[in-house]
């Protein structure tokens, strides 16, 4: 009788792969679309004045051996504050001698909490930037007959998506003096535009045989006359630990254009901010987050704690024009 499979290995873990549903960082947009301001206060206040007091143009004809005419400004302040967050996870002594090679405790503990960290990050960006009822303007996608302040989904081939934003983009550079530069976009909405019959048109020339053209962010950029688009690729599980995983986009079907600059300042205007709290013991520079790892006796464990502190902040309402509800 010769030896089975069973007799001569038995089965134990690889040692050069394992399995984890880790994403991407590119895939996270909250630490790109507005510019970070490190501040070493986790609350204060900043000056903002009124959009109007620098667009009226008032310079008056003056008559010989009279005065000018006066022209002043408004003044006010508006307020910043970064809300501490954090989460930890524990390593008990037992199971650090146990595991094998593979599975270092220190290491998937440090990505738990930092996947978790950007997670938390995007959905916050999402609550604060991404939905109706933020910003100057909003409009919704309709299945039909669009009326004031709606518009037909971008996923119907009817639809107008390059005059839609090109339209936005004229509207909020009249009422502000700034052209918006940045469009953010959910991951199915890019979907849509990238198979939309408007944007294909474009490139078509482009096509060979054998050779389709093939539209990406870069083009969609210089089509839509934006420096950038930016895709909210990130999903999240909104079940509890130990059910069915409800996995889902946390960008949604909507899409964002809107002014940023990239180098805050005095007398700089942009539709956010990302106050993070540099002043933060032990935080990264600029980043207002830190990881750190202390003894647990108590618990005879090892404990891996995450931790930040940020405000976004919209700063300027009517720099940014958000399409709700964009595709089906």
């Amino acid at each position: 009788m010769n030896p089975t499979p069973g007799d001569v290995h038995v089965s134990q873990p690889l040692t050069a792969i394992s399995v984890a549903y880790i994403q991407s960082a590119s895939a996270f947009v909250a630490g790109r679309v507005f510019a970070k301001v490190p501040v070493q206060k986790q609350g204060d206040l900043y000056y903002s004045i009124p959009r109007g007091e620098f667009r009226r143009g008032e310079m008056r004809l003056r008559a010989p051996s009279t005065e000018s005419h006066g022209k002043g400004y408004n003044l006010s302040t508006a307020s910043y504050f970064c809300h501490p967050r954090a989460l930890h996870h524990d390593i008990w002594d037992g199971t650090r001698v146990n595991a094998d090679p593979q599975v270092d405790p220190d290491v998937l503990g440090t990505r738990l909490l930092t996947e978790d960290s950007l997670i938390t990050r995007e959905k916050v960006w999402a609550e604060s930037y991404f939905k109706s009822d933020v910003w100057a303007t909003d409009v919704d996608g309709v299945a039909t007959a669009p009326t004031t302040g709606q518009t037909l989904r971008w996923d119907d081939a009817a639809s107008r998506p390059i005059e839609d934003v090109r339209q936005a983009r004229t509207y909020v550079l009249e009422k502000t003096g700034a052209k918006p530069n940045v469009l953010v976009l959910g991951a199915k909405v890019e979907d849509a535009l990238l198979e939309h019959p408007d944007i294909l048109a474009r490139i078509s020339g482009g096509a060979t045989t054998g050779q389709a053209a093939i539209a990406d962010r870069q083009l969609l950029a210089r089509i839509f006359g934006v420096d950038e688009v930016l895709v909210m690729e990130a999903s999240h599980n909104s079940a509890a630990e130990g059910l069915t995983p409800t996995d889902a986009f946390i960008g949604g079907k909507h899409a964002l254009l809107a002014y940023r600059t990239q180098t805050p300042g005095l007398q700089v205007a942009t539709a956010g901010y990302t106050f993070t709290w540099a002043g933060l013991y032990g935080s990264e520079a600029g980043e207002g987050t830190r990881i750190k790892k202390f003894r647990m006796e108590p618990l005879e464990s090892d404990r891996i704690e995450i931790a930040a502190a940020w405000d976004m902040k919209v700063i300027a309402s009517d720099l940014g024009y958000f399409f709700d509800s964009i595709i089906s």
